[in-house]
């Protein structure tokens, strides 16, 4: 199973249609993906375009971050340090857990987002 993020670029490029990204909702609906949305991530793409968020919310297979007490102080520390808040949760949700020791993978269309942040993420415009 492939663990990935969708960060706020990937979700307005899915919500366009993008080929590559809507591959993966249709892997993480039959269970052969794993795919996390940080619920900051959803937020900055809902502010970019109003009802991706309960679009992204339907779609099966796709499973949102919430920002419960930990991730707050987390992410609010990254933010604090200079990390743009929309990726923020991406970058956190990156790192590995019990459930994910390697972490996950983060797909973004503005990888350049990341510099910096010891993230690095795919474009998946260039997966083969």
């Amino acid at each position: 199973m492939i663990p990935a993020i969708f960060d706020h670029t990937a979700l307005l490029a899915l919500g366009r249609g993008h080929p590559a990204l809507s591959g993966f909702v249709v892997d993480a609906a039959a269970g052969r993906a794993a795919v996390h949305i940080p619920a900051l991530c959803l937020a900055a793409a809902e502010a970019e375009r109003r009802g991706i968020a309960e679009h992204a919310g339907a779609l099966p297979g796709l499973e949102i971050d919430a920002l419960d007490l930990s991730a707050v102080i987390a992410v609010g520390a990254l933010i604090g340090d200079g990390i743009d808040w929309r990726i923020a949760h991406a970058v956190h949700s990156s790192l590995p857990t019990a459930q994910h020791p390697s972490g996950l993978v983060v797909l973004s269309v503005q990888p350049g987002l990341y510099g910096g942040t010891g993230v690095d993420p795919i474009d998946p415009g260039k997966i083969a």
